[in-house]
């Protein structure tokens, strides 16, 4: 029996930012075929309003520290203002999307970050079953469309700020075994660029051989590395494609294709 198509997008911080963007990429969306997920990030609004409060936003390898005083204002920013702005405009286009963080019906569930070399505070990681797959199922049964902030939980009455690419991946794999799944990141690129100063020289296709070549050659780098080793982790889980690809152009063919072989 062929299973049923879904597209998982993710959407990125330059995009959040920017309002105009933003809605753009959200009527691409609403006029997108078959059923969806959207996992959004923070942007630099959570950055914006810490500075407004006289705190000092503190990033490590563009990761965010989050202290208790943080972790407040992120939840304030990611699970409500902006997972509700777009859940509004959504809603406006004709598209029934419910927001949520990841304790709302227990949808994603995870623990704190362990202490290593730095304390990066209430930061979650995810487990291997810390997404539920059949509230997201039944969801998208009813004809809704899910919205999911970065926002975890950890089953104790603890959130925590967690990276939304990684949140994409994993619910992508968690639902790979009822859909045939389609794991869309969407940024302010075309793709993946072999020169980053060039915006039209994007890699069409890249596979698990032709990854690690780039990597060696310093192609692939920096804050792309996470992003293709998330997707790949995706593609080994079951995952049937991963697209990359500038968010006002999802319907396009300038994007980058991972896949295995």
């Amino acid at each position: 029996m062929n299973k049923a198509e879904i597209t998982i997008y993710k959407i990125g911080g330059a995009i959040i930012d920017n309002v105009a963007d933003l809605t753009k990429f959200l009527h691409l969306l609403a006029h997108a075929s078959g059923p969806k997920i959207l996992v959004h990030g923070g942007g630099k609004g959570a950055s914006t309003m810490m500075r407004e409060l006289g705190l000092t936003p503190q990033l490590i390898n563009g990761r965010r520290v989050t202290d208790a005083a943080a972790l407040d204002i992120v939840v304030m920013f990611y699970a409500g203002k902006t997972n509700k702005q777009v859940v509004a405009e959504l809603q406006q286009l004709g598209v029934n999307a419910l927001g949520l963080s990841g304790a709302d019906g227990n949808v994603i569930q995870g623990v704190k970050r362990p202490v290593k070399d730095i304390d990066y505070g209430f930061v979650g990681d995810l487990t291997p079953t810390g997404i539920n797959a059949p509230l997201l199922q039944q969801l998208l049964a009813a004809g809704i469309t899910p919205v999911l902030c970065p926002i975890i939980h950890d089953g104790h009455g603890q959130l925590l700020n967690t990276n939304a690419d990684t949140i994409a991946s994993a619910v992508a794999v968690a639902l790979a075994t009822s859909f045939n799944v389609t794991l869309h990141y969407c940024f302010e690129k075309n793709g993946v660029l072999r020169d980053v100063h060039d915006d039209q020289s994007v890699i069409p296709q890249i596979t698990s051989a032709t990854y690690a070549e780039l990597k060696q050659q310093g192609i692939i780098a920096d804050g792309m590395l996470p992003k293709l080793e998330n997707a790949f982790s995706a593609l080994n889980q079951g995952v049937g494609k991963v697209i990359i690809s500038h968010a006002l152009r999802i319907e396009t063919d300038l994007h980058t294709v991972l896949c295995l072989n």
